[in-house]
């Protein structure tokens, strides 16, 4: 299962901010075609769809969008990478990945905040706390 991502290394430093953003297109298509492995290894299906995970995957690396120093794009890479490379290994349990990439997340709710939740005061509880 983790010869997706077995034998992706960290290159060296990128030369400029050109080659450091073509490295961060290709660890994000890394990441994506090894959301299928991860689904399967955590059992997630019943939480979250894999286009909600490429979607977790872009907003984190949209997070850092304004960097453009290439040695901080590249260490962000290698933190990228070895999480990554954590995730497919399976060094993290279930309810890691849960509440680190899907829960809190407000493009993904979970199936009870669709439901009629009865009073204004549960309404708002699990909005706020579904997790």
């Amino acid at each position: 299962m983790a010869s997706t991502v077995k034998y992706l290394r960290v290159p060296p430093n990128s030369a400029s901010l050109e080659e450091a953003r073509r490295r961060v297109f290709d660890f994000f298509k890394t990441a994506c075609r090894s959301i299928p492995t991860i689904m399967e290894i955590y059992t997630i299906d019943d939480v979250v769809t894999p286009s909600q995970l490429r979607s977790i995957v872009a907003s984190e690396i949209r997070k850092n969008a304004h960097i453009s120093n290439p040695k901080v794009i590249d260490m962000l890479l290698f933190k990228g990478t070895e999480e990554l490379n954590n995730i497919v290994e399976h060094s993290k349990q279930r309810h890691h990945i849960l509440g680190q990439y899907v829960l809190g997340r407000p493009e993904i709710t979970p199936d009870s905040a669709t439901k009629d939740q009865g009073s204004e005061y549960l309404k708002n509880f699990f909005r706020s706390n579904y997790f």
